[in-house]
């Protein structure tokens, strides 16, 4: 079975590398729509599989995984204008994983096109840091009918630990923007009572421990704040603010499939949006707390406790 992989960006790369490592670097052929990362991951990549020197050196794998920033890439590099893209030359029978975070719209709209072509597709984002990614650690969630999750989840273990079956293609994606939108929300409650702890003269260490040893604990209090939000931490956790707000822009989106906006989830999506354009474009997603910061006005008077 030879796989193709096409996204090597700060996921997608070690999840190519941790592939090749386990499948055989000469069963695996990786492409990056940038030709400057090509050519950075040419200067630097260590026998980490083949990289191809053109997309069209993918048409003949059994297996295409694209792990891209969002679904309309996906459809450009599988689709491309008016069917010139891989799916005018892929296998018949062929199998496409699509592990990026796209919008259930996109991915049954590129299961129709595809499956015309005899081609299957299932979708497999997954929930997990860069760290989990270099870890093959990822927890996956798999959008597609048994007879088909059967034959992909043992590629998928060589990249994650944890692979959820969800149903359907489709279902993967959109529980994946319901648990991105849930992430969002909590980071979101966990910034503003760090700044309202700070208003009131609190020790914020030990309100992170009050949080985590309460019912307030989530993602965020344990893993984000002490570790990359308190004074001095480098706002670094590993996923961009931007990526964030686009996360949640397909979250939103899903509204005209349910027929009503839950107004947390219109808070939080006009929250990032805000956020992008005030914040530097490499800004984490930890930076959410300075927006607030900056947003937020004290009120005349304040007292601490």
């Amino acid at each position: 079975m030879k796989i193709g992989f096409v996204g090597l960006g700060q996921m997608g790369w070690p999840m190519f590398k941790n592939l090749a490592s386990k499948v055989g670097a000469r069963k695996i052929i990786g492409f990056d729509c940038s030709s400057s990362r090509m050519s950075e991951l040419r200067d630097t990549h260590e026998s980490a599989g083949t990289l191809a020197s053109s997309i069209n050196e993918l048409f003949d794998v059994d297996v295409l995984i694209t792990m891209l920033p969002h679904g309309k890439a996906v459809q450009s590099v599988i689709l491309g204008e008016g069917g010139t893209g891989l799916i005018a030359n892929l296998k018949e029978a062929a199998i496409v994983i699509d592990m990026s975070s796209s919008s259930p719209a996109d991915t049954k709209f590129l299961y129709k096109a595809l499956k015309s072509k005899h081609i299957r597709l299932c979708d497999a984002p997954v929930s997990g840091s860069v760290a989990k990614a270099k870890a093959s650690t990822l927890s996956i969630m798999l959008g597609c009918d048994n007879d088909l999750a059967e034959q992909v989840k043992p590629i998928l273990m060589n990249m994650g630990t944890e692979i959820i079956s969800t149903g359907g293609v489709g279902t993967a994606h959109a529980m994946k923007s319901l648990n991105n939108y849930l992430y969002a929300a909590g980071l979101l409650a966990a910034s503003e009572a760090l700044l309202m702890g700070e208003a009131l003269g609190l020790d914020l260490e030990k309100l992170v421990d009050v949080f985590n040893s309460s019912s307030g604990r989530n993602v965020a209090t344990e893993t984000k704040i002490k570790q990359h939000m308190l004074a001095g931490g480098d706002f670094k956790a590993g996923f961009g603010l931007r990526l964030m707000a686009k996360d949640l822009s397909i979250t939103h989106g899903l509204k005209d499939s349910l027929g009503f906006l839950p107004p947390q989830l219109d808070l939080c999506f006009r929250t990032w949006q805000d956020a992008i354009q005030k914040l530097p474009e490499q800004a984490d997603n930890t930076e959410i707390m300075r927006y607030l910061k900056k947003e937020l006005t004290p009120t005349p008077s304040r007292e601490s406790v």
